[in-house]
């Protein structure tokens, strides 16, 4: 055996199955650095309140399934508060699932959070909006992602603009307006800093979680 071909059998064998720890810096080829959040093999790092059992981690991934609840991330990484970001996870959706990724929100106990905004993920659920729309701000109607694939969804916060990609499709470009105008439920939909929250919405709903990134920007 060549001695590259060795190397290369090698290393495949020691990093073939690689998974970043929470808070590791992974550069890609440009040298840019994302710091991942979830370690792959436990919830170190997030935290839940009521029906904690909805979340759990199965093959690498953090799977969603249970009664309503919400998953915020409170580790170490810009200490859980973030402004201006990249932010991207690899998500697989089963049939008939809901869920979403909240950006600048908070901890809260119970109930659905109530600051930030919540980025959806729907590819075949009742409600209409889809998979990317900001949720009740810039709904999206098609579908750009499928169940039981693996998709990448991606939000860019800086400033007032949010940018959300699906599979590197920009869905949604939204400024945010000076005084936005919000009503009820949604009063705190507004950006400010905070951490970010994935979804459990119903037990009907089964969805995957895995890769999940942050590039802090100034």
């Amino acid at each position: 055996m060549k001695r590259s071909l060795k190397h290369a059998v090698i290393f495949f064998l020691v990093f073939g199955n690689f998974v970043p720890s929470s808070g590791q810096e992974i550069k890609n080829d440009d040298g840019i650095a994302w710091i991942s959040l979830f370690n792959g093999k436990d919830l170190e790092g997030w935290k839940v309140g009521v029906n904690a059992s909805t979340f759990s981690v199965e093959d690498g991934a953090i799977k969603v399934a249970g009664d309503r609840a919400h998953l915020f991330y409170a580790g170490d990484v810009e200490n859980h508060n973030f402004k201006n970001f990249e932010f991207k996870a690899k998500v697989m959706t089963k049939p008939g699932a809901n869920s979403g990724i909240y950006i600048h929100t908070r901890y809260q106990e119970d109930g659905w959070p109530s600051h930030g905004y919540e980025v959806q993920v729907n590819n075949s659920q009742g409600d209409w909006k889809r998979t990317g729309s900001l949720y009740n701000i810039v709904d999206v109607k098609e579908n750009y992602a499928a169940d039981n694939e693996w998709y990448t969804e991606y939000v860019k916060v800086e400033g007032k603009r949010i940018i959300i990609k699906i599979n590197d499709i920009v869905v949604v470009d939204y400024t945010e307006p000076e005084n936005p105008l919000r009503e009820g439920e949604g009063v705190n939909r507004v950006l400010g800093t905070g951490t970010f929250a994935l979804q459990g919405h119903d037990p009907g709903s089964v969805v995957f979680y895995k890769d999940i990134m942050v590039k802090p920007l100034p």
